[in-house]
């Protein structure tokens, strides 16, 4: 598993190997004792999987907050997304910055958001499948969101945010310098 580091620290992209052959390939893309070699010890409690069909389609910026808030790991199973993670825990420095990563069923990376951050995506092609891990089961009543085209967070979402397919939720989410962040930077 290779494992790479983003500008948000606590943000990793994996990477695992996938082993081919003639048949197709097999990849390992989560396995508990290798992780926690790497310091990584999230328990995932929940499985997610979510399908869009057409590209442009948005889902974000979520969260869950305490006392369900939620981890994730991310990962594309069919298509091709930019996933985005922003940091919202106050006093934290990096305090709404935000790192995205391509994730696609070719390449295979995933990405690993600890809590006290947003989640979102956009679809690059349509029919894309988004399959990920939470460390929390979900809550109606600690669902949260923020504006994904925010003009303070500046997200590059690599299309024009007046196309963007969005559900009302989504529409209608708050702008970030109007969000009272639930989480609080420990260092």
């Amino acid at each position: 598993m290779q494992i790479e580091q983003t500008p948000l620290p606590g943000v990793l992209i994996l990477a695992p190997r996938r082993f081919g052959d003639a048949r197709g390939w097999f990849s390992e893309v989560w396995n508990r004792r290798t992780l926690a070699g790497h310091g990584i010890t999230t328990e995932f409690v929940q499985d997610n999987h979510s399908w869009s069909r057409d590209s442009g389609t948005v889902r974000g910026l979520h969260f869950q907050a305490p006392p369900h808030a939620q981890a994730k790991l991310v990962r594309c199973g069919r298509g091709r997304v930019f996933d985005v993670a922003v940091d919202i825990r106050k006093g934290s420095p990096t305090f709404g910055k935000w790192t995205g990563a391509e994730l696609s069923a070719e390449n295979g990376r995933q990405l690993l958001i600890p809590e006290g951050f947003l989640h979102g995506f956009v679809t690059r092609e349509p029919e894309s499948e988004l399959l990920y891990k939470c460390s929390d089961y979900y809550d109606p009543a600690c669902d949260g969101a923020v504006r994904f085209d925010d003009p303070d967070l500046g997200i590059d979402w690599g299309i024009d945010p007046v196309g963007a397919i969005l559900s009302e939720k989504d529409r209608s989410a708050p702008l970030f310098r109007n969000f009272a962040t639930p989480f609080h930077y420990e260092a």
